[in-house]
């Protein structure tokens, strides 16, 4: 696939500028770059899982969204696009239709790995064109920055505080992009805010117009709920990938593709250390657990890399 920075970055906004969205946030990053894969004459429509993103760029009757949009609950972003996709196809079936549309839904990770997993599995499953965005900010943001499996290890949030009896949350993050990538859907993959945001764009556009159903995790930091100063988020997403934390990888018709190896590989607690939430895993009796955090992330990367070709 050709690809050119410049006139990817000259195409028109999608997302209007004077939402609510924090400064800084990267939700509203990978959004605004997931849309630049669209061509120009084709239209979206776009659903939005409850979350920061649609309570901050949705206040009726206003919207910052250049495209047709449809506020989803919670659970049921899947599951809504999958009938309005079915609905066009039927429409465009019958003559009644005759403009490209493409079917993008959103979610933060409460809204995909949690409270919408079922109607995201049963979407992918039955494989409808259309392609499901994670902007994975690794807790509910939007309700208080409470844990969610997305949630990595030893975090500090509201509903697993740090204290004399806990270290965060105790559980490994789910992996949501293999999962479902088992489900043996066209295009799987996971990206951020790299490369000048080449990996993004390219995945964008490839997920956009593969046909059948597509899924994009794209890590998207939060300023408020990781505690970093917000012109630190760009180095935050390179430390990710540095150091395997986020490895940068794609699922094409079942052929699971590495796009990117570090030369390097940066040890994790140089992407734990830029972050508040970890700060605690600093502390002279808690060195041990970021012995136990490279562990797993080395444990994680290993199984990726036997996967891919």
């Amino acid at each position: 696939m050709s690809y050119n920075f410049k006139e990817t970055m000259n195409k028109p906004e999608r997302l209007a500028p004077g939402h609510r969205m924090c400064a800084g946030c990267g939700g509203t990053i990978a959004v605004r770059n997931v849309l630049r894969g669209l061509h120009e004459g084709d239209r979206a429509v776009i659903g939005n899982a409850t979350g920061c993103l649609e309570v901050s760029t949705f206040m009726y009757p206003y919207t910052a969204w250049e495209d047709s949009y449809i506020h989803n609950a919670f659970e049921n972003a899947g599951a809504t696009l999958s009938g309005v996709e079915a609905a066009y196809n039927v429409l465009k079936k019958k003559g009644k239709i005759d403009d490209t549309y493409k079917f993008i839904a959103f979610g933060g990770d409460g809204g995909t790995y949690d409270i919408g997993f079922q109607s995201l599995s049963g979407a992918m499953e039955r494989n409808h064109d259309l392609v499901y965005v994670c902007y994975d900010n690794g807790a509910y943001m939007n309700t208080g920055i409470q844990r969610s499996s997305a949630t990595p290890m030893y975090a500090d949030t509201t509903t697993t505080p740090v204290g004399n009896v806990s270290v965060g949350k105790q559980q490994n993050r789910k992996d949501l992009t293999a999962i479902i990538a088992e489900h043996y859907v066209p295009y799987a993959a996971q990206t951020t805010f790299v490369q000048n945001f080449k990996d993004l764009h390219i995945k964008a556009e490839k997920a956009i117009y593969t046909k059948g159903a597509a899924f994009l995790n794209v890590m998207s930091p939060c300023p408020r709920g990781w505690r970093y100063p917000t012109e630190d988020i760009m180095e935050i997403c390179k430390l990710a990938v540095e150091t395997n934390y986020w490895p940068l990888f794609e699922v094409v018709e079942g052929e699971w593709i590495l796009n990117y190896e570090p030369k390097k590989k940066l040890p994790i607690e140089d992407f734990l250390r830029k972050q508040g939430r970890f700060k605690h895993l600093f502390k002279k009796e808690n060195e041990h657990l970021i012995e136990v955090y490279q562990k797993e992330v080395d444990r994680r990367w290993d199984d990726l890399v036997k996967r891919c070709i």
